[in-house]
């Protein structure tokens, strides 16, 4: 796929005033501080278009960009470890649970996680809501360029292993490097297959 336009459309506190579009949107999420801004700016071929900051946790709002004039990428506020009030963590958990299960021309959600670390419960913890609730979902491990292989191979095998204890098969799973641009070509190609197989789906 190429990305001949990709443009900011809107931010929304609550799904209720997201776009009314039909076109598909595929959703982008993740710990505070995974790099979700950069993997963004870096898979849309932009320098700034998602806001990156030195703080995690600035984005706070649901953020709808179009791409290609065809669909929208949504960048959603991080979970966990932001600098914010326990009343706006509440307000921000019911936002994205609500933006997962209202919003019909969602296609896929990509779920970050930090190629650095072994399995979050945080991250744990939100995989199982989207398995519990029918969201697909895909795996991107993000920052594989800030570890050693070894270390990469065995985090990636833990979070197989703790998947496996409740699931019968696994995402399916990308890494990438926004600095590198590594996982950019997989993760578009992933994206036009999903498409390619929306378009040949029958008319209801």
């Amino acid at each position: 796929m190429e990305i001949n336009s990709a443009s900011f459309v809107v931010s929304n506190i609550s799904v209720e005033n997201c776009p009314k579009t039909s076109l598909p949107e595929f959703a982008f999420i993740g710990r505070s501080n995974v790099g979700k801004s950069s993997l963004i700016n870096m898979l849309l071929n932009q320098k700034n278009l998602a806001k990156t900051s030195s703080t995690p946790g600035k984005t706070l709002l649901i953020n709808h960009f179009l791409v290609n004039e065809a669909w929208y990428l949504v960048d959603l506020p991080g979970y966990g470890y932001a600098r914010v009030s326990l009343k706006q963590r509440e307000q921000l958990h019911r936002m994205i649970s609500d933006y997962m299960l209202k919003r019909p021309n969602l296609l896929c959600v990509f779920v970050l996680l930090d190629s650095r670390h072994r399995p979050q419960e945080i991250d744990l913890d939100f995989l199982e809501f989207l398995g519990e609730n029918q969201v697909p979902f895909a795996l991107v491990f993000t920052k594989i360029d800030k570890c050693k292989k070894s270390e990469l191979n065995l985090n990636i095998e833990n979070y197989r292993n703790r998947l496996l204890e409740s699931w019968e098969s696994l995402p399916p799973l990308f890494l990438s490097s926004s600095e590198k641009k590594q996982g950019r070509t997989a993760l578009l190609t992933y994206l036009t297959q999903i498409l390619k197989d929306l378009s040949s789906q029958p008319l209801e």
